[in-house]
């Protein structure tokens, strides 16, 4: 079949996710990008689509006039990337669900609560898709976690512990004019209230949902702002209640020296326990309660259906953050091709949605709404 005509919004020159978009895009052969509005200014959007190879009436100074024309024209967009600052991804999305464009956003879902609640009234009555890219929920081994977890290998579940580290902004990075990612994921205006619980802690959170599937009752969240004259949180730590009993701790941190992206997941129920890696993402530990630790590989003896079905190499040749992030794409893919042929989407097909996205903003805000109270227990909005 041919390529789904993809759109971008965001994403030109010197923009680290949408380069990021564009390969998961390409990896499989589902998309092929055609237009885009890729920048703030119409003069950066140009230079971005020429850069690119786009055609010079495909591309476009902002996303309204973008989608406006896309809807009309014949062979416009299927599908629009939107990788913008978060503070533009609901005015973005709402422009292509209200004309039936499928949206494949990255997160956070909205830089604030109520665009979040107004973004899934617009999904739930748009007839075209939403896929939220955290796009570790595509990577094999988490998948059979989620799949192990869910046909009950731990037992009822009792901890969970989801940490993601990082780095980068140790020092006040934002305030040298460098570095064009560290000036608006630290600005409130246009990052949302929470710093690092937004851009990894809700990474952490939907990753520990998504593998043990539980519902999160209340949270008590200390948050920190260590770098002088920051205004959002650079490190925090979260304390959960489930729903059924089970307990988590969520650490989330910017100011951590010697950590990459270093995401981990250990979840513990009364018959084992699994740990993974995402800086060592082809394996999976596995223990079951008193035998051995069992190392369980991407395409090993030890591997599911759910884990093979989104590899693409043999086993001991790495698979990672481009092929996980390329997974959704495609499963987003086959979701478009089922809803442009009329069929139903095949119901193995995974991808965080738009109600994933209002649960990962809702715990944001709790996030911060407990932390302004000394870490008092709160329950998400």
């Amino acid at each position: 079949m041919a390529p789904i005509r993809l759109g971008m919004v965001g994403g030109g020159n010197d923009a680290f996710i949408g380069a990021v978009h564009r390969i998961a895009s390409r990896i499989d052969g589902e998309y092929q990008l055609v237009a885009g509005a890729l920048s703030s200014t119409p003069e950066r959007a140009k230079a971005s689509g020429e850069a690119l190879g786009l055609a010079p009436d495909r591309i476009y100074g902002d996303f309204r006039e973008m989608a406006i024309r896309e809807n009309r024209i014949k062979d416009g967009i299927q599908a629009v990337a939107i990788v913008t600052p978060n503070h533009v991804h609901y005015p973005a999305a709402r422009e292509f669900l209200k004309r039936g464009i499928h949206v494949i956003c990255d997160k956070p879902l909205t830089s604030t609560l109520p665009d979040a609640r107004k973004l899934v009234k617009l999904a739930d009555e748009s007839d075209a898709l939403f896929v939220l890219t955290h796009n570790y929920t595509g990577y094999p081994m988490v998948r059979q976690a989620r799949e192990m977890v869910a046909k009950g290998e731990l037992g009822t579940l009792r901890v969970v512990q989801v940490e993601y580290p990082q780095d980068w902004l140790t020092e006040a990075e934002e305030q040298t004019g460098a570095n064009k990612q560290s000036e608006w994921r630290t600005d409130p205006e246009r990052s949302g209230a929470g710093g690092s619980t937004g851009d990894i802690g809700t990474h952490a959170f939907n990753l520990a949902s998504f593998v043990t599937g539980l519902e999160l009752e209340t949270l008590s969240a200390d948050l920190q702002s260590f770098v002088t004259g920051r205004r959002v949180d650079d490190n925090g730590h979260v304390m959960l209640r489930f729903k059924g009993g089970a307990r988590g701790m969520l650490w989330c941190s910017q100011v951590a020296p010697g950590n990459e992206n270093a995401l981990k997941l250990r979840v513990y129920g009364e018959k084992g326990g699994l740990e993974w890696s995402q800086e060592d993402p082809n394996y999976l530990w596995y223990t079951p309660f008193g035998e051995p630790k069992r190392l369980l590989t991407r395409s090993g003896s030890g591997a599911r259906d759910v884990a093979n079905r989104v590899s693409r190499t043999p086993g001991g040749h790495p698979e990672g953050y481009l092929e996980g992030f390329a997974n959704i794409y495609s499963e987003a893919a086959r979701a478009i091709r089922a809803k442009l042929a009329g069929e139903e989407i095949p119901a193995d097909v995974v991808f965080p949605s738009v109600q994933d996205g209002l649960t990962g903003v809702s715990f944001v805000d709790a996030c911060v709404r407990s932390s302004a109270r000394d870490a008092a227990w709160v329950k998400l909005a």
